[in-house]
């Protein structure tokens, strides 16, 4: 296992061109080695195009890629040692159940019959699907699948595991099962880089991400560092009594020294809020006026508008798609 302290993933100019479309144009990422990176952008922004050049299943026109301080072009097949990769189902054989499918991925990786077995049930435990392992694969729903995907990636246990938007098309409580799985994964030493075009996904997993849109990063930091960089956080008042709003109001901002703006629902005031420590001032100021609250909450940007005020567009909206080449000619030889 990779020392903690190195960098899983360090990309310097990454590009990748497809006919006209520059689906990569000189990305940069840097990972550290237990945690969960997102990538974050629409669909066509570059996401899958990246994943596929550091795992060793796309060369780059430019750029360099390495994993755990290794070349993913000049040494592919000691970093392919090193990953695992979900986007594909993990199957030979729909007909086959869960374990059999596991127990040949196992046996193609060099384990005994043995161990192959033991793993299987292992894995099908820990991804919740020890009930419906000797189901067909063609009997399993979409989440059922794509835990099995995971699950056949983790075989040979690698540090570091790419997930392609994992969650897409999963209903919220197979999402909600995948994402304490993806937690689970790096409290265990793996780490994780996941791309995702949704919002709540990368607010909720990610210890860092990169925004990245029509093939670039254009933003990249912590959840609350982006959050910031788009402006403060705002305070939210309602208070018991409506014909009290406008005193409230003059009291917000009197006190945060700011211009508040009254919403449509009756009562409530939201304002700027640049200073948390006045706060309490406000609070204190709000009783001695006689001004009953009903509800406070402070509402931090959400990364919806950070993707918007970056790109200028929502995270929804799609971008350029990425058209890869079905020619093998373009692919690294796996």
């Amino acid at each position: 296992m990779p020392d903690k302290e190195e960098w899983a993933v360090e990309a310097r100019g990454l590009k990748k061109t497809f006919g006209d479309n520059h689906a990569v144009n000189g990305v940069d990422l840097n990972v550290r080695a237990g945690t969960i990176y997102g990538v974050l952008g629409p669909n066509g922004a570059g996401k899958t195009t990246t994943i596929r050049m550091l795992a060793t299943l796309l060369r780059p026109d430019a750029g360099t890629a390495r994993i755990f301080g290794y070349d993913a072009v000049k040494e592919p097949q000691i970093v392919r040692q090193l990953i695992g990769v979900t986007g594909q189902y993990a199957s030979v054989d729909e007909s086959l159940s869960a374990t059999e499918n596991l127990i040949i991925f196992s046996r193609l990786l060099g384990l005994g019959r043995a161990e192959a077995r033991r793993k299987a049930a292992e894995l099908l435990e820990e991804f919740g699907l020890t009930e419906a392992a000797k189901r067909p694969l063609k009997n399993f729903s979409g989440g059922m699948r794509r835990r099995l995907d995971l699950a056949a990636s983790l075989i040979a246990q690698p540090p570091l595991i790419f997930l392609d938007e994992p969650t897409t098309g999963l209903d919220p409580r197979t999402r909600a099962q995948m994402w304490e799985t993806i937690r689970r994964l790096v409290k265990t030493g793996s780490t994780v880089l996941l791309t995702t075009q949704y919002l709540d996904e990368a607010d909720q997993l990610a210890d860092r991400i990169a925004v990245i849109d029509r093939g670039r990063v254009v933003a990249e930091g912590t959840v609350d560092e982006l959050k910031a960089s788009v402006g403060n956080s705002s305070l939210q008042l309602r208070v018991q009594n409506s014909e009290d709003i406008r005193n409230a109001r003059e009291i917000v901002e009197q006190v945060l020294k700011v211009r508040s703006n009254v919403s449509a629902e009756a009562g409530k005031i939201t304002a700027p809020m640049a200073e948390a420590d006045r706060v309490t001032d406000l609070l204190i100021a709000l009783r001695t006026g006689g001004i009953r609250l009903a509800e406070i909450s402070v509402q931090k940007p959400t990364l919806d508008e950070v993707f918007l005020t970056i790109t200028g567009h929502g995270v929804k909206e799609n971008a350029s798609p990425e058209t890869e080449p079905s020619n093998a000619a373009e692919e690294m030889r796996v």
